[in-house]
């Protein structure tokens, strides 16, 4: 059965339109995997680099198309907090490029998309907000099957980048959380903030390295590809989409990325999963699908805010 279809049904064609751009987003964000595999000789510092230039341009001319010009007045408006959130989102921006070149695509994948539950139980920490009975379940359903892939990590010496998988999930939870407590204000600065904290971190790194700056065009041209695409593209389609469509089925609709990564790595260059990651994975998809599909309820189409 295809995800679509365990949404209800609506008539309102700007809620089509949003489960369409949440969906291509997904697509978008699935093919990082397989763009990291064709990379040549670059390093991981290097990668985030030049990913994190090219999402701020493209961050950046979109912040101004949409503010007419005034991008500093977006900024100014967004405030401090989506500069803490970008730090958070930086971090999860750094884990992630270390998580998908130490272990397999789908491995932290399945890892990743346990952030969900991480953000819900920080938002009990710092919103106060109540977590039920079933993202509980959920939640013990997930850790157990992360659990799961940990041990063939450890087995096959992977376990690092199932850590740094798990340092990712937590970094885009702590940012999911963050732009609730500023969510009062357009945050899509926080995105370019993140850029920026992630590409001086990697700056600095690469300047106590050997490696350098420099890089293949063959290997610049993928980077670009990861910011302008993978990312920057991806992340305005998802906020585009999520304001005509329920937070609890854009959970549900974020699956695709989760779905497809590992398919497209697999096609690309026949990286296939072991069978603890299927397993361990299979718990999670499903802890996460119980989950979605617990909070969807027949409503209204959701307007612009």
């Amino acid at each position: 059965m295809a995800i679509a279809q365990l949404l209800p049904a609506h008539d309102d064609p700007a809620y089509a339109r949003g489960v369409a751009l949440v969906l291509l987003a997904g697509v978008f964000w699935s093919i990082a995997g397989l763009v990291v595999r064709l990379i040549d000789d670059a390093g991981e510092w290097q990668i985030l680099f030049y990913r994190s230039v090219t999402l701020i341009a493209v961050l950046a001319a979109y912040i101004a198309l949409r503010n007419r010009g005034a991008v500093l007045p977006a900024f100014r408006a967004a405030g401090r907090k989506a500069a803490l959130a970008g730090f958070f989102l930086s971090i999860a921006f750094t884990c992630w490029i270390f998580a998908m070149t130490h272990t397999t695509i789908a491995n932290a994948l399945f890892v990743l998309s346990a952030a969900p539950f991480i953000a819900a139980l920080l938002a009990r920490v710092v919103l106060g907000e109540g977590v039920r009975r079933i993202t509980l379940i959920c939640m013990v359903m997930s850790m157990l099957g992360i659990g799961v892939m940990v041990t063939e990590g450890a087995m096959l010496g992977t376990l690092s980048g199932n850590l740094f998988a798990l340092g990712a999930a937590a970094g885009f939870a702590a940012f999911s959380v963050s732009l609730r407590v500023g969510r009062a204000v357009d945050m899509t600065p926080a995105v370019c903030w993140a850029g920026l904290w992630a590409g001086l971190m990697a700056a600095a790194m690469i300047g106590l390295s050997a490696r350098g700056f420099a890089i293949s065009a063959h290997d610049f041209a993928l980077c670009a590809l990861l910011g302008c695409v993978q990312v920057g593209f991806g992340l305005i389609l998802y906020t585009i989409g999520s304001r005509h469509v329920p937070a609890a089925e854009l959970t549900l609709l974020s699956l695709t990325e989760v779905v497809l990564g590992p398919v497209l790595v697999w096609l690309g260059v026949g990286e296939v999963p072991g069978v603890y990651t299927m397993v361990g994975g299979a718990i999670v998809l499903g802890a996460i699908t119980a989950q979605a599909l617990s909070g969807i309820r027949k409503r209204p189409p959701v307007g612009v805010v």
